[in-house]
């Protein structure tokens, strides 16, 4: 897609893989405790801080929101794929979901009390994210938290075939260390980082990070 945006190229390629995506993992979390202990320690946090609307940031089928909601968080999600927001909205009629890109959100600042970008930001060029993590840092309230997570590394993959579909689409991954020095200058202080090893299906380690806008 030449000429096009890394925010259009995502979009076709995710457009493309909705139905088959959400299939697929679905049932993903039940297999990954360490997974769910971050987004239930998330969680505990948002709600012990007084709660607030949560915004799933690339939400995707929507898979995340709804475990977000099941563990007590008033969870939306926002994806800049229309394909994928007709299926989440198709599986979580009761959930919101808008489309909208993490580059510059439809929210007012100051607007939630938590937000989680779950693999979210790995399309992203690195020399885009500092501005996506200055956009986080400016939706969430005082005090609100911040939840990413991505693949452990430093180099750029290139897909050509995902979820049984030809697609074009560029994905990076990410030093936790960049990442956290990143966020203190977009103005968010890193709380905890997970780096666990991968799984039977995964080829590099992934990294959790919670952060706090002070």
């Amino acid at each position: 897609m030449a000429g096009s945006s890394f925010l259009d190229v995502a979009r076709a390629a995710y457009d493309t893989v909705a139905v088959d995506y959400a299939a697929l993992l679905k049932d993903e979390l039940s297999v990954k405790p360490w997974d769910r202990a971050m987004l239930a320690t998330f969680a505990e946090l948002v709600l012990a801080d007084g709660s607030g609307p949560v915004a799933d940031l690339g939400c995707g089928p929507g898979r995340i929101t709804a475990h977000l909601h099941h563990l007590g968080l008033d969870a939306f999600g926002i994806d800049l794929s229309p394909g994928m927001i007709a299926v989440a909205r198709a599986a979580y009629p009761d959930l919101r979901f808008s489309e909208g890109t993490i580059t510059a959100l439809d929210l007012a600042s100051g607007s939630l009390a938590g937000a989680v970008a779950w693999y979210s930001i790995i399309h992203t060029p690195p020399p885009e994210l500092p501005a996506v993590f200055a956009e986080f840092a400016r939706v969430l309230a005082p005090g609100g938290r911040l939840l990413l997570a991505f693949q452990v590394g430093d180099e750029r993959r290139h897909l050509d075939q995902a979820y049984g579909h030809a697609i074009s689409l560029d994905a990076w991954r990410l030093s936790p260390e960049s990442v956290v020095r990143q966020l203190g200058e977009a103005g968010l202080e890193a709380d905890a980082r997970l780096v666990r090893e991968p799984d039977a299906f995964e080829k590099v380690p992934q990294a959790f990070i919670v952060a706090r806008r002070p």
